[in-house]
């Protein structure tokens, strides 16, 4: 007897969805600004200030509650950001010259350009200069959610290419944590550091495949890194960089589904899509728009990060991609238009969850993070806005998804 068939519920579809995790962002950030401007806002605040964790001998673990969402659950999505590029470059969309060559140049172009965008604005600004990595990033999730809004008339090349783009996007960025928001270093803690790296190498050498012995070591990693003077996030990229991955022969899209990297993707995917992002978006959103005037939007770090996402990105991304296509290096995006390109690369400058991660690491002072937040909101909003209208404006082309 054949099983009637039962329609998947609606929070399973959604859940299943890969733009669901950007929509979720979306309203996570909008309910931070809301609630930061209303009764709620000392409640809110405070919340976040509140320190929670223990001290016993040398073990230091008590630190503020948003201090634990940024670098204690963000490095589980740095660790699920390291798992889907090695997964990508080792198995997948970016395996091989041929396939990176195109979203690695635009992802270049994308970076470089908003970065000398911001500077210019902020040249006679010495304290703001820090943030010149700010609108340097693209929010994958953020900008996969505005392209679904784009409808099927989007080709699915171009999904892949802006997902391409991201990845390598965020690995620039992981490099520019390391190198350029450092604090001071404990050599000692860095020390043990390398060694656990060791060990988890080992780990990956010797065919262990079991989760536990990497989790486990991973977890001591994060502290050491933490007390080094590193960013501890970056113990989650070191983690995914030694988990193993089982390349496929002759199904280069795929990987085997006894990996270990694919299972441990697999299981953080949704908590980190569906809780963590959301919950960083919610704690690092909130600005209290008391107190600020219009005027304060042409202060250099809001306009710098603001011009860098919006006008830096596109021109970066869109100029990279059309001197790479220009000069043979690379191909266009199957079935794409370049207006459909050009709204891509708008879309790029969408650089809500990175970027605001980053702003936190360039400043200190409470002023500045909350014209970051401006800056990014700003940028992003007129990224998201003026790609959705190009790409719903450009006639629907052949590969188009039905």
């Amino acid at each position: 007897m054949v099983a009637p068939f039962r329609p998947p519920s609606l929070l399973r579809a959604f859940l299943d969805s890969e733009t669901a995790a950007g929509y979720l962002l979306i309203a996570a950030a909008l309910l931070a600004l809301i609630i930061a401007n209303s009764p709620l806002a000392s409640t809110y605040f405070s919340t976040l200030k509140l320190e929670v964790g223990f001290e016993a001998g040398p073990l230091h673990l008590r630190e503020s509650l948003l201090h634990w969402i940024n670098d204690g659950l963000m490095a589980l999505f740095f660790l699920l950001v390291g798992l889907e590029i090695k997964r990508e470059m080792l198995d997948g969309q970016l395996r091989g010259l041929a396939r990176i060559a195109l979203p690695g140049l635009a992802a270049l172009g994308g970076m470089i350009v908003p970065a000398l965008v911001y500077l210019v604005v902020n040249h006679a600004n010495a304290t703001g200069l820090r943030g010149w990595a700010i609108p340097t990033a693209t929010d994958i999730a953020f900008a996969l959610g505005v392209l679904a809004l784009a409808g099927p008339r989007v080709p699915i090349s171009l999904k892949i290419f802006l997902t391409a783009l991201a990845i390598i996007d965020d690995l620039g960025a992981i490099l520019i944590i390391a190198v350029a928001y450092t604090a001071d270093l404990d050599l000692v803690m860095l020390a043990l550091a390398a060694g656990l790296i060791v060990l988890l190498v080992v780990f990956n050498r010797a065919g262990v495949t079991r989760l536990t012995p990497y989790l486990l070591t991973g977890a001591v990693l994060w502290y050491v890194v933490l007390q080094s003077g590193v960013h501890a996030t970056l113990a989650g990229v070191a983690l995914a960089l030694t988990i193993p991955l089982r390349a496929s022969p002759g199904r280069p899209d795929d990987t085997e589904p006894s990996s270990t990297l694919h299972r441990l993707e697999h299981r953080l995917h949704k908590p980190v899509g569906f809780l963590i992002v959301p919950l960083f978006g919610f704690a690092n959103a909130g600005v209290a728009f008391a107190g600020m005037h219009l005027g304060q939007i042409l202060d250099p770090v809001p306009l710098g990060i603001a011009l860098g996402l919006f006008l830096g990105k596109q021109a970066g991304v869109f100029g990279a991609l059309w001197l790479a296509v220009r000069l043979n290096l690379a191909d266009d995006p199957r079935d794409a238009t370049r207006a459909q390109i050009y709204g891509t690369a708008l879309l790029c400058g969408i650089g809500f969850t990175m970027s605001l991660f980053i702003g936190n690491l360039a400043f200190a002072d409470p002023q500045l993070i909350d014209e970051t937040k401006i800056g990014v909101f700003l940028g992003s909003l007129l990224s998201a806005l003026a790609g959705l209208a190009v790409l719903r404006r450009a006639p629907a082309t052949i590969g188009a998804e039905p």
